[in-house]
């Protein structure tokens, strides 16, 4: 089997040929533009303005503290993981925008958009615990912790579809999608049907096998709204 990918952008470059007559699209300033983002863009921008210099990290450590940045630090590497694997799916007619900014602090991990409609991922690394996932939230064997993940991500797809159905001018659905990173094990709640839950970044091309939702012209028009950070401070 080959293992030649295409050149990042290549298929959005194509993409973007076809549909430069778009006036949203070709007069979007830079400055606004979402698309060049990449997976986990919020969390770098944290890290990178809140620094902790190497025997700072280390001293708070050793004294039992966890310093904030340890968890941005894994939550990164959460958020790489799962964004490759969604990026590989845009020579397939998808589009993924990362880290979604919704007012006044949250963000969507990413924003997959293509030809099985609009889908809000939420990445969260859960590395050596056993899950379980109910309709109320995720609970976890390590410590016997409690995330109210499944809660947060039906609120970012609403939030998402408001904001996306008023600027296409047309009904957008988004569905809410967990994905997991490192976990040993992840147990769905049968009653769970409105949240995808994706198991580890592996199972991230079934996604890529959904359709029959939006047409391409739709697909595009969703895209261009989505990728303007300003059609989000409305969210």
């Amino acid at each position: 089997m080959s293992d030649i990918r295409p050149e990042p952008g290549a298929y959005e470059g194509k993409q973007e040929t076809r549909y430069a007559s778009d006036p949203d699209r070709l007069f979007l300033p830079p400055d606004d533009d979402l698309a060049p983002n990449r997976p986990g863009e919020a969390l770098r921008v944290r890290l990178a303005e809140q620094p902790r210099a190497r025997a700072a990290l280390w001293c708070a450590r050793l004294l039992g503290r966890r310093p904030p940045q340890d968890a941005w630090r894994r939550r990164l590497l959460g958020e790489q993981a799962v964004g490759t694997a969604l990026d590989l799916l845009t020579a397939g007619g998808w589009y993924v925008i990362h880290s979604v900014p919704l007012p006044p602090a949250a963000v969507i991990g990413h924003l997959l958009i293509g030809p099985g409609g609009v889908l809000c991922v939420d990445t969260h690394d859960v590395r050596g615990a056993r899950v379980r996932v109910a309709e109320d939230g995720v609970r976890s064997s390590r410590g016997h912790e409690s995330w109210p993940y499944v809660r947060e991500s039906r609120q970012h797809a609403r939030r998402a579809a408001y904001v996306l159905t008023r600027g296409c001018r047309f009904r957008v659905e988004v569905r809410p999608v967990l994905a997991f990173v490192g976990a040993v094990d992840v147990r769905l709640d049968p009653a769970l049907r409105d949240v995808r839950v994706i198991r580890d970044e592996r199972e991230v091309p079934q996604l890529g096998r959904l359709g029959g939702v939006l047409a391409p012209d739709r697909v595009e028009r969703v895209y261009t709204v989505a990728r303007n950070r300003r059609t989000w401070l409305r969210a």
